[in-house]
This record gives C-alpha cells, structure tokens and sequence, in this order.
C-alpha cells in the first residue's frame, strides 16, 4: 500500500480539497500533493495531522477496515531472557568485552566551572603550592630589574 494514495482516497471520499486539508492541518497545498503523488515520505507526525483534518484515527490510514484489526495470536515459545539479545554467541562475547557501564564506573570529581579543571585535593594543592613560590619569584624578578637598572 502506498500512503499517498490511500490519503487521496479518503480525502476524496470525504469530499475535501486539497486546500481545505491545508487550511485544516496548516500544511502547504504543493505538500499534500507530493504526498499523494508519492514524492515525499511523511512523518507520523504528519500522519496525525492528516488523521485529524481527515476525521479518521490513525490506524486507519493503514488499513481498509471499518473495525480495528484484531491482534494477532503468536506462537508460545520460550521465555524472553532465555532468547534476549547478548545471551549467547557472539553478541554475549561482545557484551562481556565491553567497557563497564557509566554506574559501575567510580563518579569523577567534576570539573571546575571558572577554570575547566577537575575540582580534586592534588589540583588545589598544586595550586597552593603554586602561589605558595609567588612571593619568592617575584622577589627574584623584582631584584632581577633592579640589578640591569644598575648596570
């Protein structure tokens, strides 16, 4: 089934223009037209616009009947986790050899916000013993300007 003619359809049967869709879901006209032509893919976002302005649910722009389709019976087989992805072969090896998830992992120390740094103890002690020397090198540069304004 393509979706394009299925809406021209309906809209037809319901006597509707292409305009009065427009102005019902606030799509442009040459957009509805590629739909129906078959040009464009909608999203189901689309789709539900479509619904409305068509005064149909949704499902039916799928299907031909006037009832929804009933569900189908499907097959017992065996549990869900005994068939679950990654339990066996090669997608289990895979999941085995896999870096640890983000909750396993020890929590970072986050970073600093004015300076991008991690806000751990060694940061702030290489900080402090950082400005700790500042005096000293200051007075070093201090006497540094003094001794070749002398010379």
């Amino acid at each position: 089934m393509i979706i394009g003619d299925r809406l021209r359809e309906m809209r037809e049967a319901k006597n509707f223009s292409q305009g009065e869709i427009e102005k019902r879901t606030g799509l442009l006209r040459c957009y509805i037209s590629r739909v129906e032509n078959g040009h464009t893919v909608p999203a189901i976002e689309t789709l539900e616009k479509l619904a409305r302005a068509l005064e149909v649910p949704l499902y039916q722009l799928f299907y031909d009947g006037e009832e929804p389709p009933s569900l189908p019976v499907l097959p017992k087989g065996k549990p869900s986790d005994v068939n679950a992805w990654g339990s066996i072969g090669k997608d289990a090896r895979f999941l085995k050899a896999s870096p640890p998830t983000e909750q396993n992992q020890r929590r970072r120390p986050q970073a600093c916000p004015l300076h991008g740094r991690e806000n751990d103890q060694e940061e702030r002690r290489s900080s402090q013993a950082k400005l700790s020397e500042f005096p000293r090198i200051l007075r070093i540069w201090l006497q540094l300007l003094v001794d070749s304004a002398d010379s």
